[in-house]
């Protein structure tokens, strides 16, 4: 027995030595994910970065060298110029007012066009719901001219009700919402008209607020959608006075300021019109991501 067991001995090895061979090609693959992801990242944000770096340029150096990100010198001439050359200010009142409004209508309304889609019975609950799909799938562009034809016809064409009424719910919005509400225990709205609640008290005060995550992605999606819409814009206003950020800065990206590249002070706009939508999504999706975890822990 003990000639047996000396024998075998030497083969203890072999299995340390195969898993020290696996962990060094899971760490090799580790570090070649990171590496890519890294690559990848880098790519993504040059152009953010070639932004920021134009915008601190002066116009010779911009023109000169447009993709090097380091300004020489750095001047802040471009942003000087936005705020009192240009109707920046006015276009930043246009679309925070524009904005606010939109993204408050659309969580409301979509939520109430979800939670009657995923709840309520009624003739024909599922042809309005192929609908809505349906219209997801319509091109933008398609009803470009349908909307100039309908704000005209009502009369509020070139004005703030034309630029907030018709974005104020929309197809993506509901579905998101009526997806989420399925997804909610019948049992729990069943106690609440156990407990003398109407249909939209059972809506506002007990499904609505468990809808939390799915409230914070439609204002995230809200938000960027109203900030950065440009051809709902272009066919509802004409008025300068009315123009929101995107359509003012197609305005000066066609050289409405005269000639030159003006890369700066373009460019310089457009950070600036990007700082808002980044922030909103900052916050929420903090929110967003531990309302998830909460509810993946209660699940």
């Amino acid at each position: 027995m003990t000639t047996l067991t000396d024998r075998s001995a030497p083969a203890a090895p072999a299995p340390v030595s195969r898993r020290r061979a696996r962990d060094g090609r899971a760490l090799a693959s580790r570090i070649l994910g990171y590496a890519v992801l890294i690559f990848f990242g880098l790519v993504f944000l040059y152009p953010f970065v070639i932004q920021i770096g134009n915008s601190l340029k002066t116009e010779p150096d911009a023109a000169a060298n447009p993709l090097s990100p380091i300004p020489d010198p750095l001047v802040l001439d471009g942003f000087e110029r936005i705020f009192a050359g240009t109707s920046f200010p006015l276009w930043l009142g246009n679309s925070l007012l524009v904005t606010v409004l939109v993204t408050l209508g659309r969580v409301f309304f979509d939520s109430l066009a979800g939670y009657a889609l995923a709840r309520l019975r009624f003739h024909g609950r599922r042809w309005l719901f192929a609908a809505v799909v349906a219209v997801m799938a319509v091109p933008p562009v398609v009803l470009l001219i349908p909307k100039f034809l309908v704000l005209n016809q009502l009369g509020i064409y070139n004005s703030y009700p034309g630029l907030v009424v018709p974005l104020l719910a929309d197809a993506a919005g509901i579905f998101i919402m009526k997806q989420f509400f399925e997804s909610v225990p019948v049992s729990v709205e069943e106690a609440a008209r156990i407990d003398g609640a109407g249909v939209f008290r059972t809506f506002w005060s007990v499904v609505l607020p468990m809808a939390k995550p799915a409230l914070i992605t439609l204002t995230i999606l809200s938000f960027q959608g109203s900030w950065n819409e440009f051809p709902h814009s272009l066919v509802s206003v004409q008025d300068p006075d009315l123009f929101t950020l995107p359509r003012g800065l197609a305005d000066l990206v066609s050289g409405s300021l005269g000639k030159g590249t003006q890369y700066p002070l373009k460019l310089g706009a457009a950070l600036l019109a990007t700082i808002p939508v980044a922030v909103i999504f900052v916050i929420f999706q903090r929110y967003f991501v531990r309302d998830a975890a909460e509810g993946a822990e209660k699940g």
